[in-house]
């Protein structure tokens, strides 16, 4: 999908990069990012995708990499992992994918490419 600077992509944006940011500096998400660390070693960046709040637990999707979605659920109160990550290729995952998320998961896609640049240069 090629992004067109639409006003649903310009607050798709906003919102993943503040995601983005929270997660990688924001003290309540710290047990998220050190089970996502310690479960995928090879994480080059991270932006939400989804997030389900349930009673006990909230379930994760996120993209890792430019090729890798992962899912996880993560206890509210003890902030563990409660089942196996599940991991996908971002192919995969896009597939059935309304036109909404699917401009979502371009965004975040063109966010972890420059994430990755940056860390590469």
């Amino acid at each position: 999908m090629k992004l067109i600077g639409s006003k649903t992509e310009i607050e798709f944006r906003e919102i993943l990069m503040k995601g983005h940011v929270s997660l990688f500096n924001d003290q309540s998400y710290f047990p998220l990012l050190s089970i996502l660390k310690e479960e995928v070693p090879n994480m080059k960046t991270a932006y939400f995708i989804n997030s389900i709040p349930e009673q006990g637990e909230t379930f994760y999707t996120m993209l890792i990499d430019l090729n890798t979605i992962v899912k996880l659920e993560i206890s509210r109160s003890e902030q563990k992992l409660l089942s196996p990550v599940e991991t996908q290729s971002v192919n995969n995952y896009k597939k059935g994918l309304s036109k909404m998320k699917q401009t979502q998961l371009a965004v975040a896609l063109d966010l972890a490419k420059i994430d990755i640049d940056n860390h590469t240069n």
